[in-house]
């Protein structure tokens, strides 16, 4: 089963936020500056954070993860926007 997670960022090093903003897209759908959302297995959210913690410094960055739940449940409702709508994600999502 995969989740709708919605993962945002602060990171306070320049060098650092381009190689996370790499490593995201490699996990989901860049939705606005820090923010993704990514549709993974239990299995790919353990990937990712492992990915992000490869990149980011533990002491002075910051990563949330927040899980929406099933993507067919509730989780696949969980967005909406105001003003320019968001395109619609359709994409597999590819591993680093």
């Amino acid at each position: 089963m995969r989740n709708r997670f919605i993962v945002t960022y602060d990171v306070s090093d320049p060098k650092r936020l381009r190689r996370t903003f790499k490593k995201m897209n490699g996990f989901g759908t860049h939705l606005q500056y820090s923010v993704f959302s990514c549709d993974l297995s239990r299995k790919e959210r353990v990937l990712l954070e492992e990915a992000l913690t490869e990149v980011i410094d533990l002491r002075e960055d910051r990563v949330l993860i927040i899980d929406t739940g099933p993507i067919g449940g509730r989780g696949g409702k969980t967005l909406s926007t105001l003003g320019r709508q968001m395109k619609p994600v359709e994409r597999e999502v590819a591993i680093i």
